[in-house]
């Protein structure tokens, strides 16, 4: 459960739930889950990109740039200003991904799966749960 006030207890959190949907994407048994799958992702991808902009925007403000660095060197200001350019670059090409997980999730959409998914345990059709077409209704 996220708790929305400790960044790291979320990103770790994050960290286990992407390992987890990694593990639970190495076959996918029923592929109208695909569409819902796409949705998940696409809305994380969403606030991926928000959250590496965030990140960014902590280095780019000098007042918490000089609260934070112990030093006044021009070696780690330097970095500070690095670290934003890469978070804020990071956060645009997330964002690119995210567009294109949208496109694949607006046309996964469009697929009727015409066959219910067999369970693998059993080789037998589990029950349906796509639409039922016009020429099945015969069957």
């Amino acid at each position: 459960m996220p708790t929305f006030h400790d960044p790291v207890a979320d990103a770790t959190e994050v960290r286990e739930a992407i390992r987890g949907l990694a593990h639970a994407t190495r076959s996918v048994d029923d592929p109208t889950a695909i569409c819902q799958v796409l949705g998940s992702i696409s809305s994380a991808l969403a606030s991926l990109t928000q959250t590496l902009h965030q990140l960014g925007d902590t280095h780019d403000r000098p007042a918490i740039r000089r609260a934070w660095i112990n030093s006044d060197s021009r070696a780690d200001c330097a970095s500070s200003y690095r670290v934003s350019w890469e978070l804020h670059r990071a956060a645009e090409m997330t964002h690119q991904v995210a567009a294109a997980v949208d496109r694949a999730h607006e046309i996964e959409a469009t697929i009727a799966y015409d066959h219910p998914p067999v369970n693998p345990a059993h080789g037998v059709p589990s029950e349906r749960t796509g639409p039922i077409h016009d020429h099945e209704m015969s069957r």
